[in-house]
């Protein structure tokens, strides 16, 4: 076995391998990017090396600056992962050139797998089945076009070189071929460098059904059972399960066996995902992942194996742990993928930090494989996956059960996630009653993703009583700074001589404005929403940005977070984000400013609006930052002049760095 390895990664698939690397006694080395070096999995490793810029290419794609870490530290073999290199034949050759063992298949396999139409004929060779196609090397259109009416319409056109839904296109009749080919191919050279494309036929409502393979070098192959992950989004999965639900046990026996055929036709060596399409009782080869997958967890949780420390004891040259009839599997497991994107805008990627970051509890029934921790940022340079929540029970309806709650005690405040949206999947009935298919989430969006409706009373209540405590509490510690701690002004409770007392809130949900009055009773509150009826509330107590309270006679309890004038508040899985409209906190906000207009993202400044001397009206925009194919206006918070502007257009910039200064204007 190995006394050092690198992993060639970064963020939880980093984290996770060093986890089974130090319960196994091995050395880890970790690679970062500059943006990286203060990341969960740097701090993890026992040994760290800055690789570079935070560009992947200036990075995490340096194979030649990574090898040579490897070299430097000693490490014996390189996990790389998923993504990044893990399938880059180029760099296995490298490693196996350096001496350092690739822990990962053998090259030629990775080539082969790495091209969809090469890999089909393969396929077709081992009499694995195939969706019916092209997957010729003469790219003509005339020919292109006799083999899609061969096939018959509807059909698929994909690039034989991509993934990840880039460069394809569904064609429902032959008018619409010419635009299609024009378009995948020119989509797959840019992303890919290779325009070849292959046709298929285009099945109306299949499930992705995938098989855990594994082999090692002594000719042993098993599958560790299948996964369903049809739920998807632009062709990238969302919610995985195991095992697939609904499938005869004779079908997976005979998917699970084409896999194995499907690995051993190209010598195949280590984790590898084979993927199929299902419907109407048939499955097809859609191609082979020379990998780890992402959602690999729900495998490890039905059978209790840890597909890690196969992969490391494979590498090491060791047989497989268990055979074919050695392996069981128990209960139904969900992996959803948190991601940092935003559902309502076409799952448009989000950065920034992570203000409050509380996952749920992990047991044997939920676990949490992730690389951030509260206080970090998602940033505009990787993937913005924030964590992989895994839930497990001995069936699929209690496993569903315990994702929804999960999903629901999941805090994330500071980007905008798709939690909600996940949540309306694992709620959804016809998920429960396993109608899914690749086309579930376009046919169920309108239920998924509804308008955004107006902030509950409840959050609203629990958002004023957060203002209003924390004010209290700033007002009782100015008072005990220069009162007698035993003084009756340290009640802070809304007391009045003959008359009651009350607390005006303004708060902004969207555009529309919300009215809130606090009246004081004793120790007890109640509130007015938007002039309601005022409802009771009594033992109220705010900790750790946790409010309790029972209103109305109901115990509630709500996250509050508040940056500024911004409050996010969260009550069981439902994310309502608000504005304090506060002349006086706002005034206060300017004043205790230096005028300094930092980047609340990193980005990319895309055009300066005013120049220094220049006077500007509060809201007036200053600056233009591009982030994530999302731009961000830089506005005055308040009158004043430009005295400093830092930056130029195309100048690249981290969050917290000053933009411009502004001397504001006196009252």
């Amino acid at each position: 076995m190995f006394d050092k390895i690198l992993i060639a990664n970064r963020g939880e698939i980093a984290c996770r391998v060093i986890r089974t690397a130090r319960r196994m006694g091995i050395r880890t080395v970790a690679v970062h990017s500059e943006a990286d070096a203060k990341a969960m999995h740097v701090q993890m490793a026992d040994e760290a090396v800055c690789i570079g810029p935070a560009p992947v290419g200036e990075s995490y794609l340096r194979g030649d600056v990574i090898l040579d870490v490897a070299k430097r530290t000693g490490a014996q073999a390189i996990h790389p992962g998923y993504g990044f290199l893990s399938e880059n034949a180029g760099f296995a050759a490298a490693c196996a050139e350096a001496g350092v063992v690739f822990i990962g298949p053998p090259i030629d396999a990775i080539r082969v797998m790495g091209s969809k139409a090469e890999s089909k004929r393969l396929m077709a060779n081992a009499d694995v089945p195939l969706v019916p196609g092209y997957h010729g090397t003469d790219q003509d259109f005339a020919t292109l076009s006799a083999e899609a009416e061969r096939i018959g319409y509807p059909v698929l056109v994909k690039a034989s070189a991509g993934g990840g839904g880039k460069g394809m296109r569904v064609v429902r009749a032959a008018a619409e071929l010419a635009d299609a080919v024009a378009g995948a191919q020119r989509e797959a050279k840019a992303a890919f460098g290779d325009d070849s494309l292959l046709l298929e036929k285009y099945l109306a409502r299949p499930r992705h059904v995938e098989i855990q393979v594994f082999c090692d070098t002594h000719g042993n192959g098993v599958y560790l059972f299948e996964r369903d992950c049809s739920v998807q989004r632009r062709h990238q999965k969302v919610i995985e399960e195991a095992p697939a639900p609904d499938l005869p046990d004779d079908l997976r026996r005979r998917m699970g066996e084409a896999a194995v055929a499907a690995a051993k036709a190209v010598s195949y060596v280590g984790a590898g995902t084979v993927e199929f399409l299902y419907e109407d009782g048939g499955f097809y080869f859609i191609e082979m992942n020379t990998r780890l997958q992402v959602e690999h967890p729900v495998t490890e949780k039905i059978t209790g194996l840890d597909l890690v420390e196969w992969q490391l004891r494979v590498a090491a040259g060791s047989e497989l742990p268990l055979r074919q009839d050695q392996l069981t599997r128990r209960g139904h497991a969900f992996e959803a993928r948190l991601y940092a994107e935003d559902p309502q805008r076409d799952f448009l990627p989000a950065i920034g930090r992570l203000l409050r970051l509380r996952p749920p509890s992990e047991s044997e029934h939920v676990r949490v494989d992730t690389g951030v921790r509260e206080g970090d940022s998602v940033t505009m340079f990787y993937d913005p996956m924030i964590a992989k929540l895994i839930v497990w029970d001995e069936d699929r309806d209690s496993a569903l059960r315990r994702l929804r709650v999960a999903l629901a005690e999941y805090e994330v405040v500071g980007v905008t996630t798709n939690v909600a949206f996940l949540g309306a999947i694992a709620g959804h009935p016809a998920f429960r009653a396993v109608e899914i298919d690749t086309g579930f989430i376009e046919r169920h969006r309108a239920d998924l993703l509804p308008p955004p409706a107006p902030v509950a009373d409840r959050a609203l209540a629990a958002a004023s009583l957060s203002v209003l405590l924390k004010r209290r509490e700033e007002a009782q510690a100015a008072l005990r700074a220069r009162s007698d701690r035993h003084s009756p002004w340290l009640l802070a409770n809304g007391w009045r001589l003959n008359e009651e007392n009350h607390y005006d809130l303004r708060l902004m949900d969207g555009e529309t404005a919300r009215e809130v009055t606090l009246h004081f009773r004793g120790d007890d509150y109640e509130v007015a929403v938007d002039g309601g009826h005022a409802i009771p509330v009594a033992g109220v107590a705010l900790a750790d940005g946790v409010l309790t309270a029972t209103l109305d006679g109901m115990r509630t309890r709500a996250t509050v977070v508040q940056q500024g004038l911004d409050i996010t508040v969260l009550i069981d899985g439902a994310v309502s984000r608000l504005t304090l409209d506060d002349p006086s906190a706002r005034a206060a906000e300017q004043e205790g400013g230096s005028g300094r207009l930092t980047a609340p993202m990193p980005g990319t400044v895309v055009r300066v609006l005013v120049e220094p001397g220049q006077s500007v009206e509060a809201g007036a925009p200053l600056m233009l930052l591009e982030a994530m194919k999302m731009e961000h206006t830089i506005k005055a918070p308040a009158a004043g002049i430009v005295s400093a502007v830092n930056f130029s257009a195309g100048d690249q910039v981290s969050e917290g760095v000053d933009l411009l200064v502004l001397d504001i204007a006196e009252a």
